[in-house]
């Protein structure tokens, strides 16, 4: 790995996957549908750059929860994995109701 690209890489973001988003990764944009959305809904706002949450920040684990939630399935369901802990569908979450 090149000096500019471990520059880069993040470690201190709580986004999905090892570090997350690198380039803006406080704010972006996802396309929902489907499962009891209210057609052209448009929930939270950016700043004036587009850079940060401005209204209603939502992280990709709250994306995660709703999509179980148009499911019927609670997403603070508790499950035990194959060594017996108990663990969460989705960790740190609330659902976005204002979609529906």
């Amino acid at each position: 790995m090149n000096s500019d690209a471990r520059q880069n890489r993040r470690t201190d973001t709580d986004n999905v996957g090892p570090g997350g988003r690198d380039h803006w990764p406080e704010c972006y944009s996802f396309l929902i549908a489907g499962g009891g959305v209210q057609p052209g809904r448009i929930y939270g706002q950016s700043d004036r750059y587009g850079a940060y949450p401005a209204v209603d920040p939502v992280h990709p684990y709250d994306l995660i929860a709703t999509i179980y939630h148009a499911l019927g399935i609670d997403p603070n369901t508790e499950y035990h994995d194959t060594l017996g802990r108990p663990r969460h569908l989705v960790q740190r979450s609330r659902p976005v109701v204002g979609l529906f």
